[in-house]
């Protein structure tokens, strides 16, 4: 169409003002305008570029007569090009001739050699005149005029646009906090029908509830970090029960529990004949927890050959079975745990750094029962109804019982309390528990420092043990030395597989050593 008049003008901003008005979703909504625009102004080109507050550039969010490639070409540094200048100045900036104006960029390789002189025209988004954007169109020249009158134009569709980015803004916003509340209802319920929750009201369990409530509404990849037996698989089942995903399954494997050489087919499946004793196929447990979570516990444990496997799945959302080229697409959420120190497996080169940052894209915490020991007489009740309701007995604890187990300081946690809680449920046959018979079952000596413990001899079979276990430290270091403290290399040496070499560097907490010897290596090579 050609020049448009006022009235043609006043329809326009009318068809713009219906799409704003009805419209749910941003990109079509800014995808509608700019059609409406093409078909009244003569457009080869359009663009809307928004600014990016987490990259600090601008980039083209929305565009008419650009591919999916040239859009994604529209990224801009504040400094740069005619886009650059309107940003920063909050003004207009009018080009009656493209082909004459050194300013312009083409990053997104559209603006060929026409045979037609074509003009340009940007106006600002602004939003309470601050700058968010930058609306761009191309046209065919027809005068000084009309490109003034499109500027003014283009300038009221710019404050249309810039009001309903931030209605879009407040409707997400607002949308976020009806998941969060949504979500704490859901826990709520939870915790009323005996579902999973969290037992516990002490500052760190809160803040790991905090934590939970925010990330399960999204579709990040989660990384539970802390010492066994804290209850990261109770974490990681509450995440899923509390997405979008719930309806579908929660697949848990232990990388720990599964040999190696079946660790690959556990969790990606094979084909028929691809192995001996494969006799049907048989899916993976990623194709299991489709469209659900799958929990990957002991993650550290993951062997390196299948930790780039484990990233392609991550990036891609891809694979394929043992025995297949069949590439198979998974929509799968991760949830991940450890209680490993995966940083210091990265610097051992046991663990790859590129898939520890993709798990730990939001890392929780997950404390110890000694870091919460105001949750110890919660812990108890809790599982006393519990193993009421499995035994069909109560149990009473005296003070100096109670005492004595909120002096512990619960090496195994929660799963350890647990344990006990059964124990003497089972034992006790309703009498009331006094503190000499829980003393048999923790595993450490309560409220006497080391230093003040008699030393017991050792006996002759344990003396040979220590003495085995040193040998076995001091072949370990030697075999270290020798190979510039690079542990794949010292494994090879030993004829041990990298998995038992990072074992040993842990039975015998070798990692500062490690650490220490190869800053050593590098000085004496320098």
């Amino acid at each position: 169409m050609s020049t448009p008049t006022c009235s043609t003008e006043l329809r326009v901003l009318l068809a713009i003002s219906k799409v704003i008005d009805q419209a749910l979703d941003l990109e079509s909504a800014l995808e509608s305008i700019l059609k409406i625009l093409s078909d009244t102004m003569s457009m080869r080109r359009a663009t809307v570029t928004l600014y990016d507050p987490l990259s600090g550039r601008l980039a083209i969010s929305t565009s008419y007569g650009l591919s999916a490639l040239e859009k994604q070409r529209g990224v801009y540094r504040m400094d740069e090009g005619i886009t650059g200048i309107i940003f920063r100045t909050a003004k207009p900036y009018v080009v009656p001739d493209i082909s004459l104006e050194p300013l312009f960029l083409d990053k997104t390789g559209t603006r060929r050699i026409s045979s037609e002189r074509i003009s340009f025209v940007g106006v600002p988004i602004l939003l309470h005149s601050t700058p968010i954007g930058v609306m761009n169109v191309d046209r065919v020249f027809t005068g000084q005029a009309q490109l003034d009158a499109d500027t003014e134009f283009l300038t009221v569709v710019a404050t249309l646009i810039s009001q309903f980015l931030s209605l879009n803004e407040k409707v997400k916003k607002r949308e976020a906090a009806l998941k969060q509340e949504n979500t704490s209802l859901k826990y709520q319920i939870a915790r009323e029908n005996h579902g999973p929750y969290i037992v516990g009201k002490s500052q760190a369990m809160l803040e790991v509830e905090q934590y939970v409530a925010k990330v399960a509404i999204t579709k990040a990849t989660v990384l539970l970090l802390g010492e066994s037996g804290t209850g990261k698989t109770l974490i990681g089942r509450i995440i899923h029960e509390l997405s979008d995903r719930k309806t579908h399954p929660f697949i848990k494997v232990n990388c720990a529990a599964i040999p190696e050489n079946l660790l690959e087919a556990e969790l990606f499946g094979y084909e028929k004949g691809a192995f001996t004793g494969a006799n049907s196929a048989k899916p993976g447990r990623f194709e299991d927890a489709h469209l659900g979570t799958i929990f990957l516990d002991e993650i550290g444990e993951l062997p390196l050959a299948l930790q780039s496997k484990l990233l392609r799945v991550l990036q891609e959302r891809e694979f394929e079975r043992i025995g297949s080229n069949k590439t198979r697409k998974v929509d799968v959420r991760i949830i991940s745990a450890t209680n490993r120190n995966l940083e210091v497996f990265v610097g051992q080169g046991l663990f790859r750094e590129d898939l520890y940052y993709r798990l730990n894209v939001f890392p929780v915490h997950v404390p110890s029962v000694r870091e919460r020991k105001e949750d110890i007489p919660r812990l108890l009740n809790h599982f006393q109804k519990e193993m009421e309701r499995e035994y069909g007995r109560s149990l009473t604890l005296t003070a100096s019982t109670l005492d004595l187990l909120l002096a512990y300081d619960w090496p195994g946690n929660v799963r350890e309390l647990e344990n006990l809680v059964e124990r003497l449920v089972i034992l006790t046959e309703d009498k009331p528990v006094e503190p000499e018979l829980v003393r048999g079952f923790l595993t450490q000596e309560v409220h006497r420092p080391a230093s003040a413990r008699p030393a017991p001899e050792p006996s002759a079979q344990e003396t040979r043990c220590q003495s085995l276990k040193e040998t076995e430290r001091r072949e370990v270091l030697a075999a270290l030395k020798r190979n510039a403290w690079i542990q794949y290399k010292a494994a090879r040496e030993l004829n041990l597989t990298p998995r038992q070499m990072g074992y040993r560097v842990r039975k015998f907490n070798l990692e500062e050593l490690i650490a220490k010897g190869r800053v050593d290596h590098r000085r004496e090579q320098s």
